[in-house]
């Protein structure tokens, strides 16, 4: 049976240290679990990232030699009640960014890089704004 009070999600990066200090010192997660250079699990909440470098089993190639990589547009996805003050926040620490924000009727939103690609959403719901 799923567990169902965690909620996990899978980046593939290139340097499990950097996605560490990364993922703490910007997004307030904890480390759980460490094996470098292969793997490490960070904690927020109720949400484990899972960490995967090149050297771990989620690295391996498939059988049609296809790599797992980072990158794409999957994305974790944080709601904020102050997307500008927080993009200020991590901008002032050296936090990459996809995009500029942007607003639809359902609120703004922007996307962050973590160091290998990976993208974190966050998000201010209209009716925060």
């Amino acid at each position: 049976m799923l567990r169902e009070d965690t909620v996990n999600v899978r980046y593939m990066v290139d340097d499990v240290a950097a996605a560490i200090d990364f993922y703490t010192n910007h997004f307030g997660f904890t480390v759980r679990t460490s094996v470098l250079p292969a793997f490490a699990d960070v904690t927020r909440g109720s949400l484990r990232l899972l960490l995967s470098g090149p050297a771990s089993s989620a690295g391996r190639p498939m059988v049609d030699g296809a790599r797992p990589g980072p990158g794409g547009w999957n994305r974790i996805h944080f709601v904020t009640d102050d997307l500008a003050g927080d993009v200020d926040r991590l901008r002032k620490g050296g936090v990459r960014f996809r995009n500029d924000i942007v607003t639809g009727p359902g609120g703004s939103q922007i996307l962050a890089q973590d160091p290998d690609g990976n993208l974190i959403e966050l998000f201010q719901p209209a009716s925060r704004a």
